[in-house]
């Protein structure tokens, strides 16, 4: 009777195999998390701010007078990720898009994927969740 190993796969251990394997892809996320962040640190250096939502159009973008801004003592940027809280108790998360200064209002889009402009008077709070640009 031929006796047959479970544990060996074509004269190599399997456990060997395994861990091969699972090495060479920790290796390879490694290396694509250091490379998606050599690529946002250029944006930031070039000023362009990536925001991967295809309901903000160059529109969105332009109707906005200022990108940086001030708000309650809170320096704010477009691309920065935000929870406002309105005065009706409604909260809405979101990337920040700018600032319209005639109009006292920030234009930001939610996670589900609608476009809110927020009048600054209409804000009961709202919380910087994460800075454009900030990793670790």
């Amino acid at each position: 009777m031929l006796y047959y190993d479970y544990r060996t796969l074509g004269g190599v251990d399997l456990l060997d195999f395994i861990i091969t394997i699972l090495i060479l892809l920790l290796i390879a996320s490694i290396f694509g998390y250091i490379f998606a962040v050599l690529k946002e640190k250029l944006y930031l250096k070039n000023n362009i701010i990536f925001i991967d939502k295809k309901v903000v159009t160059e529109e969105h973008l332009n109707e906005t007078d200022l990108k940086e801004f001030l708000l309650d003592g809170l320096e704010l940027k477009a691309g920065d990720e935000i929870k406002v809280i309105t005065k009706e108790r409604k909260k809405y998360n979101g990337i920040l898009l700018g600032a319209k200064l005639k109009e006292k209002a920030i234009l930001m889009v939610t996670y589900k994927d609608e476009i809110k402009l927020f009048k600054i008077d209409n804000i009961l709070k709202f919380k910087l969740i994460r800075k454009y640009g900030n990793f670790f």
